[in-house]
């Protein structure tokens, strides 16, 4: 079913930062706050280390906070001999509504590609949470005009043999490798063009399934920024990262429009 009214997604990515203690502390803090209505207007979600995961989702359940549990990463396997990975099944059963794919991070550092992400993707909607798949290009590719081009390979790549009746459900993040922690971010006019672009792929592949999907922008979002990004029709939120850690930093980024 495509949905035309899509509700923005505010997901804190908090890395690899901070004990299972700061995390507990960091989302009471955040609830603190935000209001019902900021919940009512915008879904909010955080993604702490795997090492957090279980004390968040117990903060979360104790305290019934409208708080979306989010993981950063996760293997395509359901279960076997992959030590250190962390399953999409085993992640559902922490509650984890969402679980982050293909990160540009992840990409560099790992040599994930996009059949790997693919294959993640795949695993996250089997077992029933809903994939955000990240893409973006870097600043040398973004100077030699491909873009697009680059973009149309991750997302084809990344969503390829997911049925359309599946793709209106998952959320899209685009994340400019250029502007992830360094405190530069795409002008916001630049993001929504690149981001309408990122749907028309979508719509080419799967049709009306791409008025429903949820593309976020990632890259140095913060309270100075947000609200002109947010403004623009085809972003949908952000992936907030350094400015995710501090929850009144990030608590203005989910209330982008006060």
């Amino acid at each position: 079913m495509v949905v035309m009214n899509r509700k923005p997604l505010m997901v804190g990515n908090w890395k690899m930062h901070g004990s299972h203690l700061e995390a507990i502390q960091r989302v009471q803090k955040l609830s603190y706050r935000l209001d019902p209505s900021d919940y009512d207007r915008v879904e909010v979600g955080v993604a702490p280390p795997f090492t957090s995961l279980r004390s968040v989702q117990t903060v979360v359940q104790m305290d019934d906070l409208r708080i979306r549990i989010v993981a950063q990463n996760l293997h395509w396997a359901e279960q076997g001999a992959y030590t250190g990975e962390v399953s999409a099944t085993m992640l559902a059963k922490l509650s984890v509504s969402y679980a982050i794919v293909g990160h540009s991070e992840r990409r560099q550092y790992f040599g994930e590609d996009d059949r790997a992400v693919n294959r993640k993707a795949k695993a996250a909607l089997a077992a029933g949470v809903i994939p955000i798949v990240a893409v973006g290009e870097t600043l040398e590719q973004r100077e030699a005009g491909e873009t697009l081009q680059v973009l149309r390979k991750q997302v084809g790549g990344s969503l390829a043999r997911i049925p359309s009746e599946q793709v209106d459900r998952l959320v899209i993040a685009y994340e400019p490798v250029w502007a992830i922690g360094t405190g530069r971010h795409a002008n916001p006019a630049d993001a929504q063009d690149t981001i309408a672009g990122i749907r028309a792929q979508v719509r080419d592949r799967h049709g009306a399934a791409a008025d429903g999907v949820r593309i976020l922008y990632g890259g140095s979002m913060n309270p100075g920024n947000v609200a002109a990004l947010m403004a623009k029709r085809d972003i949908d939120g952000g992936l907030v990262g350094g400015s995710s850690l501090d929850p009144d930093t990030f608590a203005a980024c989910i209330r982008y429009w006060r």
